[in-house]
């Protein structure tokens, strides 16, 4: 994934288009969570400082193709002006003649963002004449927005052949760099936690990790799934009955490399004001009961396999993070990510979110903003709004 970098173009005087990350919660007409507009400083910095005149484009949501005032990028122009500290101009549109025109009369630092591309039926459609009228607005293309390049999209591929260069931004070579490491050569030894609900979420992922890892820590409701699979109870836990039979099959191909839980945290119910709770060991839950968090001896363990590692890998959450009884695992977790000497490298919503209240962000080498993307990468599948990217 050698691509070409922001920092290898010229863009003073010219209009450059960066497709962004701005896929954030709204709240009341305001930004909720800024992380994602954050991201992104970096790459809107640079353009603004060498003499560029920045073109942003994002889309939010799903609005199926309609004009949804609920996902207007208004209150992220509004964030993000805040955040440079200057007017960051909202046409509020996307393509056509007054586009142009606005765009024209940018002058060097200004930035200028279009609205949600997703209005437009021609954006996930990759339509074509949606993607000239996207081309027509710059003189240079930037992708910024990891999250969205395993789609294959008007923004994130159908207009960049319409440029001669096209770039990876800042935070884009970011991703690429240390997603790519995990892939390619990671620094051993090397370990891996995955968490979350299903096992057919992460089942590719698992397969491609499996093969590049020295340990994979399992955690979160999927763990039920391996253990119905070598024949023990699971009580009233979450277990994909379909896949059993993959799940034995991986267990039994790599059993060596793969760790479980030896403890878990149970309830009678998932509820946030649970009152009954119980910690036993993985191979002891009652009929009615579920599991739904690592308990301390897991965190132990894998917190020692973590410390001895000198890269770490991790998506998704121990347990049911959302609920405060069932967090303790996943924050733990984050802590010992936080406090390794390993290249540290953090996806996954939950996963950032755990790190964020262990108070542990600045220790993590790199923070993924994917999602969807950082699976598909990691599951070993290309990416389209990378492949189309200009090579080194």
């Amino acid at each position: 994934m050698n691509k070409l970098g922001l920092k290898s173009l010229n863009v003073k005087g010219k209009r450059v288009f960066v497709r962004v990350d701005f896929n954030v919660p709204l709240s009341n007409g305001q930004v909720s969570d800024d992380t994602r507009i954050r991201a992104a400083l970096p790459t809107i910095e640079y353009i603004c400082r060498t003499g560029g005149r920045l073109i942003l484009a994002s889309h939010l949501g799903r609005p199926n193709a309609q004009v949804t005032s609920g996902m207007s990028l208004k209150p992220v122009a509004d964030r993000l002006s805040e955040l440079l500290g200057k007017t960051v101009f909202f046409p509020g549109e996307t393509v056509g003649e007054k586009m142009e025109q606005e765009v024209k009369v940018l002058d060097v630092g200004d930035v200028l963002l279009l609205e949600n591309l997703r209005f437009d039926p021609g954006e996930t459609a990759n339509d074509t004449n949606f993607a000239k009228s996207l081309a027509k607005l710059a003189d240079v293309y930037v992708n910024d927005a990891f999250g969205s390049a395993h789609r294959a999209h008007a923004s994130t591929v159908g207009m960049v052949k319409y440029f001669t260069l096209a770039a990876a931004g800042l935070l884009m070579e970011r991703e690429l760099h240390y997603l790519g490491m995990a892939l390619s050569s990671p620094p051993r030894p090397f370990t891996a936690l995955l968490g979350g609900a299903k096992v057919s979420d992460k089942i590719e992922v698992v397969n491609s990790l499996l093969k590049k890892v020295d340990r994979l820590l399992i955690g979160g409701g999927m763990v039920y799934t391996f253990l119905r699979a070598k024949g023990m109870a699971t009580g009233n836990s979450l277990v994909e009955e379909d896949k059993i039979v993959l799940a034995a099959q991986v267990l039994e191909k790599h059993a060596s490399k793969l760790d479980l839980p030896v403890d878990h945290v149970v309830a009678t119910s998932l509820a946030a004001d649970v009152v009954e709770t119980c910690t036993l060991p993985i191979d002891e839950i009652p009929d009615s009961w579920m599991g739904l968090d690592i308990g301390p001896q897991t965190v132990k363990q894998y917190s020692e396999h973590i410390r001895d590692s000198k890269m770490v890998l991790w998506n998704g959450p121990m347990g049911v993070f959302e609920m405060e009884p069932f967090a303790k695992g996943t924050v733990r977790v984050a802590k010992a990510v936080a406090s390794s000497k390993a290249t540290s490298v953090v996806g996954g919503g939950d996963s950032v979110a755990a790190v964020r209240k262990a108070g542990a962000s600045d220790a993590i080498t790199h923070m993924s903003t994917g999602g969807g993307a950082t699976l598909a990468f990691l599951a070993g599948s290309r990416l389209p709004g990378v492949e189309v990217l200009t090579d080194a």
